[in-house]
């Protein structure tokens, strides 16, 4: 009798080294795969999981399930329905139970059951959020009021880590700081703390600083880049905050350096920073306005105060001159730095004689951006391949005297390392151009970025065209793209490139231009492009109907693993159906935007619809939920703005799809929904419906 084979499985392992396999696997889905091969690997997986995202309804919190009692990171600023305050109503089951059973109880009786279970219930569902994730140190949640941080936070007084979200207005009765003391009230262990989604006042943060300051002092990361903000920090709050946190080591902060400004940020406050806090190792400091007065010899006192500097973003306005010698100084005083982000500063690498000057001296630079630096030549640009030889990240945006050859080279010497290129607001580095430029590294680039600007064209057989006027622009995008051997540039060369590695790429667009010519530029072939992000910007209002009917979306179904889209139309203003006589309005550019995008296999899709700022109103359109119910292949669709609720029940249509939601992520949100817009009662229903469906996972 033939011996029986023993088989080894994978589950034969010890549970020690299928706890370290199953720690390692980070993406969602893959873990959830795991989860399914038996009930040893359920275990591990749930046991080892440490981050995790809320985005079910928040009247159903009572569902929330019981086995992951090892998360660490939590994030309930997805639930829906998105924006409104956390358990600050009764779930809708327990309201129809009560309403049901009128014939038995009294309606006295049933309006004070109503009252005291609105009391109770969000401390009792808080309280099951502590039982369900008792090890939470990172929690991220939209505080629309501080009613549901007063709730939540009590529930795991060992956090290190908040982040506040919040695009709504700031409600005028909260007393000044109101937002932010149940913060540190109830955070003694505070580290880091993240206000870049949440808007508020800055007025607000300095009392409470001061007020907690032995919970101020702990900080170590605090985040003010708050988008909403006009003016930013003023000077005096930027001090009051970094001497109350003088062990901060990443500061990040939205702030005015317009000298037209009262209390604009000067020498005096940047000096105040790197005195108050010696230890940060990334500062971020992005002006809001325009001018600056920042001098050379404050800079080079700041470089000097913060040796552990690891990333730095200084966009400070416009024309900081003679920069250079500032940053020389990053190279000797700052060693540690890796990342460095400038915003309109001038002689940033001059590059006279082939020496190296400026920022070509910070040899350990891994990522670099260069901002509307008005002197940056061609010279410049090879120095900087030739000095910073580390650097796997470069982007110029805003350039005007770069071209194609200073790009080309210095991409050519950065061969070796070289994976992330964002070429953007460049006047001689159209789409033609930029491709050409970043060509030496077509088979090792993963992330590419440049604008969709056809401006080297010409007519199939007929001759090639440079100027154009704006009435020909949609006459342009007609026309065909093609390379070019000779040295002139003017277009593209014949041989056949294969961008073997690019994963994502991410393309600007003019509101009227068309997406059709970008496979004849040479990217027709990306065998792995997995995600593409686009984003089109411009006025509508004055626009012509375009000469084609379609963006031309069908055009990227050439990109076998594209599944990830996302589609950003938010800058793009017009008219909310209130169009004059001749033009388009917003519901008919949707259309032109989304015609095509049915043909793609995309899994995920993040939608924002253009917007009429007029009534602040972002919206999608019957045209757009007809084209997105096309997408059969989805199974997550996030939609930045508001919709109807009928326009919402045609994507029920979409067979597999399991994640939705409305996401009015711009401020200020609208306040009070309009009555046939999605409401709580609206999200519920839809939410229902999507739920209640059969899909194959």
């Amino acid at each position: 009798m033939a011996p029986s084979t023993i088989t080894t499985t994978l589950s034969d392992l010890p549970d020690v080294i299928l706890f370290n396999i199953s720690a390692l696997v980070t993406d969602t889905r893959a873990r959830n795969s795991l989860s399914l091969v038996s009930r040893k690997f359920l275990a591990l997986e749930r046991s080892t999981r440490s981050h995790l995202t809320l985005r079910g309804n928040a009247r159903d919190l009572h569902l929330l399930p019981g086995c992951f009692r090892s998360i660490s990171h939590l994030d309930l600023s997805f639930l829906s329905p998105w924006g409104h305050s956390l358990l600050s109503s009764l779930p809708t089951d327990h309201q129809n139970l009560l309403i049901k059973s009128q014939g038995l109880i009294r309606r006295k009786h049933i309006t004070c059951l109503l009252r005291f279970l609105q009391a109770i219930t969000p401390t009792l569902l808080a309280l099951r959020l502590r039982l369900c994730f008792p090890s939470v140190s990172s929690l991220a949640v939209y505080a629309r009021s501080p009613s549901s941080l007063e709730l939540l936070l009590p529930q795991w007084p060992r956090i290190r880590h908040v982040k506040l979200v919040r695009w709504h207005q700031r409600p005028s009765q909260i007393p000044l700081g109101g937002d932010f003391v149940s913060v540190f009230e109830h955070c003694g262990f505070l580290e880091s703390l993240d206000l870049s989604a949440f808007y508020h006042w800055t007025e607000d943060l300095p009392p409470v600083l001061l007020r907690y300051a032995d919970v101020a002092a702990r900080l170590t990361r605090l985040n003010l880049l708050t988008a909403s903000f006009n003016d930013g920090y003023k000077s005096s709050e930027i001090v009051v905050i970094t001497k109350a946190c003088p062990n901060l080591r990443d500061f990040r902060v939205a702030c005015t350096f317009d000298p037209r400004y009262f209390e604009f940020v000067g020498d005096e406050t940047l000096s105040a920073v790197s005195t108050n806090c010696p230890k940060l190792t990334v500062l971020h400091m992005v002006d809001t306005a325009a001018l600056t007065t920042v001098t050379v010899g404050t800079l080079v006192e700041v470089f000097s105060a913060l040796p552990c500097l690891e990333e730095l973003v200084l966009d400070v306005g416009k024309n900081v001159k003679q920069s250079g010698v500032a940053l020389e100084a990053l190279n000797s005083k700052c060693k540690k730095l890796r990342a460095l982000k400038l915003g309109q500063f001038h002689s940033v690498c001059s590059a006279t004689e082939w020496r190296l000057e400026g920022v070509a001296l910070c040899g350990g630079l891994q990522s670099l951006s260069i901002k509307n630096s008005g002197d940056l030549t061609d010279m410049g640009l090879v120095a900087i391949g030739r000095g910073c030889c580390k650097l796997s990240k470069f982007e110029v945006q805003g350039c005007e005297n770069v071209t194609v050859k200073g790009v080309r080279t210095m991409v050519t010497l950065l061969r070796k390392t070289l994976t992330d290129v964002r070429i953007s607001c460049c006047k001689n580095l159209d789409a033609t151009a930029s491709l050409k430029a970043v060509e030496p590294i077509y088979d090792r680039i993963k992330k590419l970025h440049i604008d969709c600007v056809w401006s080297s064209v010409e007519e199939e057989g007929g001759v090639e065209e440079t100027n154009h006027d704006d009435d020909d622009d949609y006459e342009r995008s007609r026309k065909r793209c093609k390379y070019s051997s000779d040295e002139s540039l003017n277009g593209f060369c014949s041989e056949e490139r294969v961008w073997e590695k690019l994963e994502y790429l991410s393309l600007w667009i003019n509101v009227g231009e068309f997406l059709t010519p970008l496979p004849m530029t040479g990217l027709d072939d990306c065998p792995n492009l997995e995600e593409i992000r686009i984003k089109i910007e411009g006025d509508c209002r004055g626009k012509h109907k375009p000469a084609e009917p379609e963006l031309g979306l069908s055009c990227l179904a050439l990109y076998p693993k594209l599944s990830k889209m996302q589609l950003d139309c938010g800058d793009t203003i017009g008219y909310a159906l209130t169009a004059p006589p001749m033009q388009m309005d917003l519901s008919l550019w949707e259309r032109f935007f989304l015609i095509g995008i049915g043909n793609l296999s995309l899994s995920e899709l993040d939608y924002w619809p253009p917007q009429d700022r007029d009534v602040n109103q972002r919206s999608l359109y019957l045209p757009g939920a007809g084209l997105l119910q096309e997408c059969l292949t989805l199974r997550k669709l996030f939609i930045h703005g508001t919709a109807y609720e009928h326009f919402m029940n045609f994507l029920l249509r979409i067979p597999n799809l399991r994640d939705v939601q409305l996401r009015e992520d711009y401020y200020p949100a609208p306040e009070n929904d309009m009555s046939t817009e999605m409401r709580v009662g609206s999200c519920s229903r839809f939410e229902d419906q999507l739920n209640s469906r059969n899909i194959i996972d």
